[in-house]
């Protein structure tokens, strides 16, 4: 696997794909900068070799060009975090970019407009991945949270580097932490799914029932296992069409020897609200009008143990609805005893919007050992899947 680490890049433009799609408020301030955080290892190792950068993204999901989601709102932060000016181009094709690309020095950072102002590049589009080609000697892809997608500057761009081709810092992290989790992992291995439906994780857990010892189910998805087996769920999310899967999943990991904990008792609301009135009940007896919201107090104890006596740890989903404080303790304490375990030796990966949102919130990124930056991304490894960005690298 070659990263920037096996290239000298004196006097070399690397043209490197990053995931700057931060969010921004209403005057285009950016509200979470942990992405351009994350790109800047391999941007000052480019830098500190003597090369120049030119860095490529997009930013949200515009039809066609529009202003507010440029990405020379971002400039000002982009600075400040890289510690040195960065140059923008406002365009990331044509003869404005040629110009821009033109005068980049040694040493100084390039930032092209967003990539998907043009159609071409979700597309794939080969002669547009060629034109930006064309603006760099070697090229970089650190972009883990777009690897997989076939689009042009992740994947297409790739074939005209065929000997001057690496993964960035952040992006061959990803890979190692997942691999650390699917292929190197230390046992017991146990993965904690939350959540609030089967259906979305159903290829997740097939795919990983091989490689773990214990999976705690919690979140939403609880109430289609609890169903399945006979339970009284009363209004809680619960995915009626899947209830034979979900028993297929019991099924299978007894098979395997993988145990499964789902929760023995939950906080139950009588209205999805945070000043809802609240009691705890056994899981399968939650009454009529009633929807369990969080993780009891019996079912935390059960977490704990199995968390404390594991050496390999995969967190992908909430166990409740943690955006309402009065549902976020079993979330809380699930951070709380991954935190042990890590600070016990064990490794711990993050991923998946709510778990990287739940663990930012509540003050947990430094005490796991990785947080994942790419959901859709981390999914699809977990799925077993082989990512175009990634396979275009290793091509």
């Amino acid at each position: 696997m070659k990263t920037i680490n096996d290239f000298d890049f004196k006097n070399k433009t690397a043209i490197i794909r990053v995931d700057f799609n931060v969010p921004l408020d209403e005057n285009f301030n950016v509200t979470d900068a942990t992405r351009i955080e994350a790109a800047k290892p391999t941007i000052d190792k480019i830098l500190a070799d003597g090369g120049s950068v030119i860095l490529m993204s997009h930013l949200g999901r515009p039809k066609g060009v529009d202003r507010k989601y440029s990405l020379g709102h971002i400039i000002k932060k982009a600075t400040e975090i890289l510690g040195q000016v960065v140059y923008f181009s406002p365009d990331c094709i044509g003869s404005e970019a040629e110009k821009a690309v033109a005068n980049l020095q040694a040493g100084q950072i390039l930032m092209l407009e967003n990539l998907r102002f043009y159609k071409e590049e979700e597309a794939g589009d080969v002669d547009f991945a060629k034109e930006l080609a064309s603006f760099g000697d070697i090229y970089v892809n650190d972009a883990f949270g777009t690897a997989h997608r076939t689009h042009a500057s992740t994947t297409i761009i790739a074939q005209f580097f065929p000997e001057a081709k690496c993964f960035g810092l952040l992006l061959a992290k990803e890979i190692e932490s997942l691999n650390k989790v699917l292929k190197d992992s230390q046992k017991p291995v146990t993965a904690v799914l939350g959540g609030s439906k089967v259906s979305s994780k159903i290829t997740v857990i097939e795919n990983i029932l091989d490689k773990v010892d214990h999976m705690i189910i919690g979140g939403g998805m609880t109430f289609t296992f609890v169903k399945a087996l006979g339970g009284k769920v009363g209004e809680s999310i619960c995915e009626d069409d899947k209830q034979e899967l979900a028993l297929e999943i019991l099924r299978l990991a007894k098979e395997k020897g993988v145990q499964i904990h789902i929760p023995v008792d939950v906080v139950a609301a009588d209205d999805f609200s945070n000043t809802a009135n609240t009691k705890i009940v056994d899981v399968r007896e939650i009454p009529d009008g009633w929807q369990g919201l969080d993780a009891g107090p019996k079912s935390l104890e059960n977490f704990k143990k199995v968390i404390l006596e594991s050496k390999t740890i995969l967190w992908n989903g909430p166990l409740g609805v943690f955006e309402m404080p009065t549902f976020a303790n079993g979330t809380i304490e699930l951070g709380n005893f991954i935190a042990e375990a890590t600070a016990n030796g064990a490794f711990s990966l993050v991923g998946g919007g709510d778990s990287v949102a739940a663990v930012k919130q509540f003050g947990f990124e430094d005490k796991v050992s990785y947080v994942s930056t790419g959901g859709g991304a981390m999914l699809e490894m977990l799925e077993g899947r082989i990512l175009p960005g990634i396979a275009a690298i290793l091509d």
